[in-house]
């Protein structure tokens, strides 16, 4: 179980700071303004570089969501059903 821990803390940690970087540079136009991070992008006519960072900042906090989810809920649910059905099944 520490295992699955440690992979789904990697996860949201590096997805979520990779998030918080490209949204500090994308989404925050000012410092003094209360919504910082969750602004609209305010590049206009990005090239292709900016193209693939925005795209990349909703791609990492999905992935930081998805991943510890998958993790800390999913893979332990699946093995405690695993191991439920090999129970019944053996006796």
């Amino acid at each position: 179980m520490a295992d699955e821990f440690i992979k789904g803390l990697t996860i949201a940690t590096a997805g979520g700071l990779g998030w918080m970087v490209l949204a500090g540079w994308y989404r925050t136009s000012s410092f003094e303004s209360a919504a910082q991070l969750v602004e609209p992008v305010t590049v206009e006519g990005p090239d292709l570089f900016n193209g693939i960072a925005i795209a990349l900042m909703d791609v990492l906090l999905w992935f930081a969501i998805l991943g510890a989810l998958a993790f800390w809920v999913l893979i332990p649910v699946g093995r405690e059903l695993r191991a439920t059905y090999d129970e019944r099944r053996s006796s």
